[in-house]
């Protein structure tokens, strides 16, 4: 396990979210006009993992159930990428607003069969909303605790977990209030992770950078979300996690890779983890639009996700 997280966190590398739900996909293809079917989905992430020299840039990808069953991951195993795997199900009602993750029911016996499939980490992402009375204290709890049984389920399968507790961009909070409730939700979930004696060596952090509302009149500087991101970090995340991914969060692809620059630019030696990203938007859609169904043109959507890797990488280095 510790040969893979420090395989992911390779220098100039970092993860790429190849995991959008059928959901997801489905409404990002419609947004260009196409229609998305398991074979359409399939050309599409193909297209993103045969780019010549992604190797370069990338460490690991996260794939969706369906890539996986279609045999995608293969394609990285002579790139000497590492496959992985979302493994959270979606969502429940918890209450009239929050959705508690799904997932957990038939965890090991999935993880068992991805084992054999040669994938090597997991994922699970909990949403937390942000209102001025939300995240409930009932659902963090309990939205928590399942954040804990799915990190130890999956380290008992051999699997390295991600444990991604996005505290959501959308409404109109301020960048204090992000700030509080990330705060919140990053403590409680260390200290129930040390109540249940994970290995904190052993899990990789994804993580929202401190932003405010993407709903509200209040725009914040690549500066004033770096220190703030810094800020929650330091008193939030224990010194024995070894690295930490963002998620691109809705932010455009441009306005991550400036704040993610910002972001390690103004990391200290004192900042024991290691930093880089883990983005699924920002990494695929200027290529997305660019290739817009069509084989004529991959080439040019190819060099379009290039590009942005290359981008991104420079700002993983503080090098903007």
């Amino acid at each position: 396990m510790q040969e893979i997280i420090q395989k992911i966190f390779s220098p100039n590398k970092g993860i790429l979210a190849l995991d959008w739900s059928t959901k997801t996909i489905t409404e990002k293809f419609a947004a260009i006009g196409l229609t998305s079917t398991p074979e359409l989905n399939r050309k599409y992430r193909e297209m993103l993992l045969t780019t010549p020299g992604i190797e370069n840039y990338i460490s690991g990808v996260i794939f969706f159930e369906e890539s996986v069953h279609q045999g995608l991951n293969k394609i990285l195993d002579e790139k000497g990428i590492i496959s992985g795997i979302k493994v959270d199900l979606g969502g429940e009602h918890f209450n009239d607003v929050e959705e508690a993750t799904l997932g957990l029911s038939d965890l090991d016996q999935r993880l068992k069969e991805f084992s054999k499939l040669g994938l090597k980490f997991t994922k699970w992402r909990s949403l937390f909303k942000i209102t001025d009375i939300y995240p409930s204290k009932e659902f963090l709890e309990e939205n928590l605790n399942r954040v804990v049984s799915y990190a130890k389920v999956a380290i008992e399968n051999g699997f390295v977990p991600i444990l991604e507790p996005e505290v959501s961009m959308k409404g109109n909070h301020t960048t204090t209030r992000c700030g509080e409730i990330t705060e919140q939700v990053l403590v409680l979930m260390f200290e129930k992770l040390r109540q249940e004696q994970v290995d904190l060596k052993n899990i990789i952090l994804k993580t929202n950078m401190i932003l405010p509302g993407q709903d509200g009149i209040v725009r914040a500087s690549a500066l004033e979300i770096a220190e703030a991101t810094l800020r929650i970090l330091r008193r939030s995340v224990p010194t024995e996690v070894q690295g930490i991914v963002f998620l691109s969060g809705g932010q455009s692809a441009e306005e991550v890779t400036v704040n993610l620059n910002e972001i390690v630019k103004r990391k200290t030696s004192q900042d024991p983890w290691d930093i880089s990203f883990s983005f699924a938007r920002a990494l695929q859609e200027e290529a997305l639009k660019t290739w817009a169904g069509k084989d004529e043109n991959i080439s040019a959507a190819q060099e379009v996700f290039i590009k942005r890797l290359e981008r991104v990488v420079s700002a993983r280095n503080g090098q903007l």
